[in-house]
This record gives C-alpha cells, structure tokens and sequence, in this order.
C-alpha cells in the first residue's frame, strides 16, 4: 500500500510538474501573439479600387496592400477591398459602407473619386480618408482628408533612360537611322499626370539617344485593352519603333509582341505577357503608404495632408529588367542615373535640357492650389528646374508640348 501510495504522489507531481511548464509554454506563446495581434487590433483599412486586379494601375495598389497585410499579420476581416467603383455616388456609397463596417481608415485610387471621398469625410469626422492623386487637400482644410502621390516622373525618366539605350542600340545595329527614332506614347487622357509622366519619360529617353522623337495619342479611357492595343498598332504603322503608356491594361504590350517592337509599361513587369519585347517597367511603391497609414490608425497619430513620396524612400521603383531585350549595359546606367537621381545631380525638369517653341523656359505659372476655376496661380519654375510635385504630391506638369514631341 505505501508503494501504491508513493507511486501515486510520484504520478501526480509529474503530472503538476508537466501542467505548469505546458502552461507557461502557452501563456509565453499566447503572450507574444497577443502582444503582435493586439498592436493592430483595433485597425481596420478600406480600398476603393476603380477598376479590379485585371487593370494594372488598381493591381498595384492591391498587391501593396496584400503585401503590407500580410506584414502586420492583420485578418481579412481588416482588410476590406471593393473594387469596380466608379468615379460617381458610388464612390461615396463605398466610403460609407465601409465606414460603417468599422474602417478606421479608407483609401480610394482614382482622381475622380475626390469630390466623394470628401463628402465621406465630412459625414464621418472620426475616420480618415486618403486618395490618390487628388489634389483639394490643401484647399479643404479638413483634419481628416489626405492626398497621396508619389514622384513617380523620377521612375519614368529612368525607364526613359532604358529606352534610349535600346533606340541607341537599333541605330548602331543598323535596325533604323537615327532620326527614325522615334517613340510612340499612348496616354489616357491629357491630364498635367499624364503629360508629365510622358514628358519625364521622353526627357530620359532622349537624355541617351539625342535623336528621339515622341508621338503621343489618347484613348480617354485609363482601360481599355481594345483602344490601348488599337493605339499601339496605329503608332506602330505610323514608323514607331518603341512603344510606351500611362494606360492601365495589357492592350499595348501585347500589340508590341505581336509586331516585334520593344516596349517599356507601367505598373507591373510585362515580361510574361512580352517575353521578347518587354524592357522594363515604372511604378509606384505604395506600400510604404499603406503602413504609415495604418500606423496612424494604430497609435492615433497624424497622417501628412498632402504626401509625396520619393525615389530615394522607396517610393518609386522600376520593376526586374528583361536582359534578353534591353541593350547590353542596360543596368548598369540605370544604377548611375538613379544614384544622380536621388542626390538631386540629376533634375528631371532641368529647363536647360528642354525647349518650348524653340526657347529655354525661364517662367511659367501652373494650377497648383486647386479651387476649381483652373487658373494658373503658382511660379513653378525655381533655380532653372520645374518644380514637379514639391508644391503639391499630384503632378502639374501640363505643358503641351515640349520640342521633340507631337499628338
């Protein structure tokens, strides 16, 4: 009996031993994923896409937002995406649903969902409304409207670098002459965004091949995979021999690898879609927005009114170089120019390196504070540079055109 009753203390302390360190085991473990989940708890984001993951331009700001979601270990149950929302009421009906779901802080990704965003913002003072490229934060004055954009003209003059390797190395090879160097462009519509996206591009082009002309066209559509492919052909036929966009589908690369031209995109690499046409492509980094808006949610802290982001914060990126198209000594320029870049040795808008009617530009007024009566009111050109996006993150660069390129 007194082995009986031995062996049953024995048992029960294994067994009170083996209960405490299981216990502190799963409170330790506990205790750290609480801490993780805890931190982010209280944070729920919206995104309000115009289009969905099959337009280039609302795919890049999912994939960021994906990517930051899965960094901060956040449920989808914080993450709340609608995508097909048109720039209408149905912009402000999404902003609600979403407020009313819990969203601590919505996102909208288009210019006209502006005038929507902040009729939300103004119903709901206690959430914080951010959209992209829009340009009335400065104007409202609400504490809980932000705009956001980055200077993504520094990525468009480095893939413009790019395309002037590969113009440079068609006419060395004897593919055209140089004054058959000619680019052609398609744009979306002819807002200070696009024409300052084309002309950063064309000016790093030509920064390499001095012989490069541009041709623009215009779809007034940001998608439309028949208009932007119709587009590309039309340039193509008409003596293009490098494509480039600011169009949000797959239209244009794929009509380059149909007829063989080398093309340079937007927003996501185009390799898959033109393994032997495909150079590079520009694009915003969002994700660094993303996180800092959630933080604020998170701790409560102010988010920038009005936020550009730089080449040198990681805001702007080009996406992997496709080595099997791009002229020999591609990358290797790149990462000079974009060091020169980001130390301000190189300006994007120098007006020494571009002409207007044949004359240098020593003034010109844009239309930066936005109060609707599209008046130019503001000096943009400071110590011999176009001051693109220092006055405001949503570009306003309108000036159509500079020499060398034509509609």
């Amino acid at each position: 009996m007194k082995k009986l009753i031995c062996a049953i203390l024995s048992l029960v302390m294994l067994l009170s031993f083996a209960a405490c360190n299981g216990s502190n085991s799963t409170t330790s473990t506990g205790d750290t994923g609480s801490k993780q989940e805890n931190a982010y708890a209280k944070v729920k984001i919206g995104l309000i896409c115009l289009h969905d993951e099959n337009a280039t331009y609302d795919n890049n700001f999912i994939q960021a937002l994906k990517a930051v979601q899965a960094e901060l270990g956040l449920t989808n149950d914080q993450v709340l995406i609608k995508t097909g929302i048109d720039e209408t009421d149905a912009c402000y009906n999404a902003a609600a649903e979403l407020a009313d779901a819990g969203c601590n802080v919505i996102f909208a990704d288009s210019f006209g969902h502006e005038s929507y965003m902040i009729q939300a913002a103004k119903e709901f003072p206690k959430v914080q409304f951010c959209h992209a490229t829009g340009t009335k934060s400065q104007t409202e004055n609400l504490s809980n409207f932000h705009n956001a954009f980055a200077a993504i003209y520094q990525g468009r003059y480095l893939a413009g670098v790019a395309a002037g390797m590969k113009l440079n190395e068609m006419i060395e090879k004897g593919d055209i002459t140089a004054d058959k160097a000619v680019i052609g462009y398609i744009g979306a519509f002819n807002y200070a965004e696009v024409v300052s996206g084309m002309t950063s591009f064309f000016l790093g082009a030509r920064s390499i091949c001095e012989s490069a002309t541009m041709k623009v066209t215009y779809t007034n559509s940001w998608f439309d995979i028949a208009k932007e492919k119709e587009a590309a052909l039309n340039l193509i036929d008409s003596g293009c021999v490098l494509i480039s966009q600011h169009a949000d589908s797959e239209g244009a690369p794929k009509a380059c690898e149909e007829r063989g031209v080398p093309n340079v995109a937007y927003n996501i690499s185009t390799i898959p879609m033109g393994p032997n046409t495909a150079i590079i492509s520009s694009k915003i980094n969002w994700a660094p927005y993303f996180k800092m808006i959630i933080d604020a949610a998170k701790d409560g802290s102010e988010i920038p009114t009005d936020f550009c982001g730089t080449m040198k914060d990681g805001y702007v990126e080009l996406t992997e170089l496709n080595t099997a198209v791009a002229a020999e000594g591609t990358q290797a320029k790149l990462d000079e120019v974009k060091a020169k870049l980001e130390s301000g040795e190189i300006k994007v808008f120098d007006t020494k390196t571009f002409t207007v009617d044949g004359k240098e530009l020593t003034t010109y007024l844009a239309d930066v504070v936005d109060e609707g009566d599209f008046k130019p009111e503001t000096e943009a050109i400071e110590n011999g540079e176009f001051g693109e996006s220092s006055k405001r993150s949503a570009p306003y660069f309108d000036i159509k055109y500079i020499d060398g390129i034509s509609e």
